[in-house]
């Protein structure tokens, strides 16, 4: 079995400084296995290290890095199989991180599941987001 793991260029400007995390904690950002791609929780965390204020603005730094991802892979957002999100406070979040979540995630829709958490890594978190991503050539 092969497995190659994504790498993120130390001069993304989407994750930008927090992209030492990966190297820090010991994961990797996403690891390809079997035709399909694995991507680690991904959070609001703007480039510089900071966290967005609002659900909105994170769900979309979240989708973005996620997307950085996929673009290193030559993918897009279409090609996502399988999502799961992680919500502080989730019946209060949850209209904000829809209103965005349409916004960037078009058809055809992947699976995607929804679980209500205490908390997150950082106090501010609102949403984590881990994703599953198919290549259209099974092979790789």
């Amino acid at each position: 079995m092969t497995i190659h793991t994504v790498e993120i260029p130390e001069d993304s400007e989407v994750f930008g400084e927090t992209s030492g995390a990966f190297a820090r904690f010991g994961y990797s950002a996403a690891v390809r296995a079997h035709g399909l791609l694995f991507i680690a929780g991904t959070i609001g965390r703007r480039a510089d290290g900071t966290i967005a204020d609002t659900i909105e603005e994170q769900t979309e730094i979240a989708i973005r890095r996620i997307e950085e991802v996929l673009r290193l892979e030559n993918l897009d957002l279409s090609a996502l199989v399988d999502v799961t999100s992680y919500h502080v406070d989730i019946h209060q979040h949850l209209p904000g991180f829809l209103e965005a979540k349409q916004r960037l995630i078009k058809g055809p829709f992947p699976t995607w599941s929804l679980i209500g958490v205490s908390g997150l890594a950082s106090p501010g978190l609102l949403v984590e987001i881990r994703a599953t991503a198919a290549y259209p050539d099974a092979s790789r």
